[in-house]
């Protein structure tokens, strides 16, 4: 099929997986600089595009599938922690109160002259979380490399009352949007699913 992923995540990759998707991972080495002038759901678009031209340059002959993931909380984006200290604070600020997991998705294929890009946005509503939950979550290492400082998918979906939207999107990798793109272009047969 000859699809290549441009994340390091391993969360996507098992999405794929999942999937039964055939692919490959090449990390994209591009800078996730997020621009101030411009939205949450503009600036995931843009670095997800970003990520899959900048490996499609390199892998001419192949499809890259990229995303970028944000949470965003009444238009801030709550990117990933630095470090334990700046998970608590991010998991705080989310305790009680409804957030966006907006994830930009991008395609290319060099040699095809193909893009593709869109977002998708799903809302997830924390509980109220204690202090203590709090600091015994970040003291593992869950937190630490992702956007908001959780995984729904780990430990923090206890805290989950309600989403809405995509749960793959929570994840990292909207999937349902990624399968009928790929059927869409012929990479993916209906049956595949």
């Amino acid at each position: 099929m000859n699809i290549i992923l441009a994340s390091a995540s391993p969360r996507r990759a098992e999405l794929l997986k999942k999937q039964g998707i055939d692919f490959t991972v090449v990390p994209s080495a591009i800078e996730e600089k997020v621009d101030p002038n411009h939205s949450p759901y503009e600036n995931a678009r843009r670095i997800a595009v970003q990520k899959a031209r900048h490996v499609s340059c390199d892998n001419p002959g192949k499809l890259v599938v990229a995303a970028d993931t944000m949470v965003v909380l009444d238009g801030l984006i709550i990117g990933k922690p630095m470090d334990r200290e700046d998970a608590r604070r991010m998991l705080a600020m989310l305790s009680g109160k409804e957030h966006e997991v907006v994830t930009g998705l991008a395609l290319a294929h060099v040699s095809d002259g193909y893009n593709f890009s869109t977002t998708e946005v799903s809302r997830v509503r924390f509980g109220k979380i204690s202090d203590d939950a709090i600091a015994e979550y970040v003291a593992g290492s869950e937190p630490l490399d992702k956007a908001g400082a959780y995984a729904i998918q780990g430990r923090a979906g206890e805290w989950v009352v309600s989403y809405r939207g995509s749960y793959s999107n929570i994840i990292g990798l909207p999937m349902e949007t990624l399968v009928e793109t790929l059927e869409n272009i012929g990479y993916m047969s209906s049956e595949e699913k």
